[in-house]
């Protein structure tokens, strides 16, 4: 299969777990807390066992990838958390289009070379985004969810720099959700406690777990996390930092879509014009042959 389709499918993946975990906490499935821990639990336990049939053997620890555990672990909590306010295409929108900035911005200050036709597509996307974000009272967009989802794109965007590093994408995808897991539990349990503690409306029920929330967070962690965040390292090291950027300002388009259809989410004519933008930017900028 070549790069552009398993970067297309990367993409597809990334924007179903917008849908899953949106539609976890919209239905009232499971909290956020308890999605990213099953989430995480699921993705280590199916990269394990792929990694020890494909090595034939039981794998030996691995050194932690400080800057890798650290943006996946953020990215993993924000994102959870920023989905019991944000609509399944609005948070993929905020988290993604934040990426290509920090991402533009690390490429700029590692010295990458930035044709014309890169620029002119990063500026039409993010004009698309501009769009999309300008004040109306369509758009609901509370400020708890922003800021985590905010906190998100920045572990996101460490996560896939220190993707282009990594020369055994299934090794360490592996030992990061392994290492991660634990971190999304302290987590859970500490906003749990602090919930308690401050006698807020979550603390009633602060472990809501069902059966069918159990299965979108098997899904999105075995499949659509866990062995969709080995492909994205697979396919790192072939795409420039600012191709990776781009690329994945796709996966709002995506998510929009998915959003609508299964979730029952408004898409406006304004989320229609932003999203025309977005796909012309991902194609002037990554397809367009270099100036």
């Amino acid at each position: 299969m070549n790069l552009f389709l398993l970067t297309i499918l990367t993409l597809l993946a990334f924007a179903a777990n917008s849908l899953l975990n949106r539609g976890a906490l919209q239905y009232e499935l499971m909290g956020p807390g308890e999605f990213a821990v099953l989430r995480v639990a699921f993705g280590a336990l199916t990269l394990f066992m792929l990694l020890a049939w494909r090595n034939k053997r039981m794998p030996k620890p691995q050194s932690i990838q400080f800057k890798g555990v650290v943006g996946l672990a953020a990215y993993m909590m924000g994102f959870s958390y920023a989905y019991v306010n944000l609509d399944a295409g609005l948070g993929a929108l905020i988290l993604f289009g934040t990426v290509q900035v920090v991402m533009f911005v690390a490429a700029a200050v590692a010295g990458e070379r930035l044709s014309f036709y890169r620029w002119l597509g990063a500026l039409i996307a993010l004009l698309g985004l501009l769009v999309l974000f300008w004040p109306d009272k369509n758009v609901n967009l509370p400020l708890p969810g922003l800021l985590l989802m905010l906190l998100a794109a920045f572990g996101w965007a460490l996560y896939s720099l220190e993707g282009r590093k990594v020369s055994d994408p299934l090794l360490t995808t592996t030992w990061n959700f392994i290492y991660v897991l634990p971190i999304t539990l302290l987590v859970f349990l500490i906003v749990a406690e602090v919930a308690k503690v401050g006698g807020t409306a979550e603390a009633a029920d602060s472990l809501h777990i069902t059966a069918n929330g159990v299965l979108l967070a098997m899904v999105s962690g075995a499949v659509m996390s866990g062995l969709g965040y080995a492909l994205w390292y697979r396919v790192l090291p072939k795409l420039d930092v600012t191709t990776g950027a781009l690329a994945q300002l796709l996966v709002p388009v995506f998510a929009l879509a998915l959003g609508a259809f299964f979730l029952q989410e408004l898409v406006s004519l304004r989320a229609i014009l932003a999203t025309v933008l977005i796909v012309v930017g991902v194609a002037v900028g990554s397809l367009v042959k270099r100036a």
